[in-house]
């Protein structure tokens, strides 16, 4: 059946784009759980899977809530963000702002009357259950999200300017019938085709317009708030996230490489998905000063070209440059 989502004019006025890196970070401990494992991410959690095996991160409050039997997960540990994204910390913030009445509606829906463990412990003292899953979520984001968040948030950003340029050209029926193959848009309503639903659900809209979140480190599907105090949220698989952990591991055409040579051709091929000077030295065993040469010929040439993503400098193959070296 379908989750049905009711937009007025008002509300689909007010829907608009945002990243999160609290998204991430709980899309990502979920992935390592097994839930709805995206095969894309094989290579960052294989990472990850070292990384905890080197150090491992105490989540015990946080894991039964967001790995478990159940269907759900506690929605309010990721909230709407405000504007267009923020720091982990404005997310974190938000998380301990939600109300007690909410911490335990949720945690009902989720778990039912009979709460054990972290929920019960949550239900019974919200703000004091809140601050600390807000502090092993930091942990888990340092440890597991930070390290790679510039990577990330540009396929996010990426994403947010591809459905941008979908909206100026077909308005709001291309934008939603482009964001994932289980959504459909007809007649002011947003349609979540979920096979193992067996009846028909409308979403209680919260206040406010929709608020469209890409994910990179999450499952295949789209996930839709059914409830929520706060604007709710579609969080859908971004674009582009085929490549994120591919540099370096995919020869490039040979066509490319007898035009270019084969540290340029691989760089063009490893930029399909955003990347810094050090990610690709590291990834194609050459070093930064080299990597930074190749990359100024690349750009004077019009097949790379790099923006600013926080105080780092994110380099991504222009479609000259992806044309050149083929598409997938």
């Amino acid at each position: 059946m379908a989750l049905t989502v009711d937009l007025g004019v008002a509300e689909l006025a007010a829907t608009r784009f945002a990243v999160s890196p609290l998204s991430e970070t709980v899309s990502a401990l979920q992935q390592l759980g097994d839930r709805d494992r995206q095969p894309v991410n094989l290579r960052w959690l294989r990472w990850a899977a070292d990384e905890l095996a080197r150090r491992p991160l105490d989540l015990s409050f946080t894991w039964p809530l967001i790995v478990n039997d159940r269907p759900g997960w506690p929605g309010f540990l990721v909230p709407a963000p405000r504007g267009t994204g923020g720091s982990i910390d404005d997310d974190l913030a938000a998380v301990r702002s939600t109300p007690a009445s909410q911490v335990r509606t949720s945690l009902r829906r989720v778990f039912g009357d009979d709460l054990r463990g972290p929920a019960a412990d949550l239900a019974e003292d919200p703000a004091a259950g809140l601050r600390v899953i807000t502090t092993e979520l930091r942990t888990a984001y340092d440890r597991l999200i930070a390290p790679h968040w510039p990577r990330i948030r540009a396929v996010l950003d990426a994403d947010v300017g591809h459905r941008a340029k979908q909206l100026a050209a077909g308005g709001a029926r291309q934008l939603f019938s482009s964001l994932h193959p289980d959504l459909r848009w007809s007649d002011g309503r947003l349609r979540l085709i979920q096979a193992y639903e067996r009846a028909e659900q409308v979403v209680e809209l919260g206040p406010g317009g929709l608020v469209l979140m890409p994910v990179a480190l999450g499952t295949p599907y789209v996930l839709i708030k059914k409830r929520t105090s706060t604007q709710t949220t579609v969080r859908y698989p971004a674009r582009g996230v085929g490549t994120l952990w591919t540099a370096g591991t995919r020869a490039p055409a040979g066509s490319a490489v007898r035009l270019l040579g084969r540290v340029r051709a691989g760089l063009l091929e490893a930029l399909r998905s955003p990347a810094t000077t050090t990610d690709l030295a590291r990834a194609l065993g050459v070093t930064p000063s080299a990597v930074s040469q190749h990359l100024r010929v690349l750009r004077e040439s019009g097949l790379v070209t790099c923006e600013r993503s926080g105080r780092t400098v994110l380099y991504l193959t222009t479609a000259l440059g992806t044309t050149l070296i083929g598409d997938d």
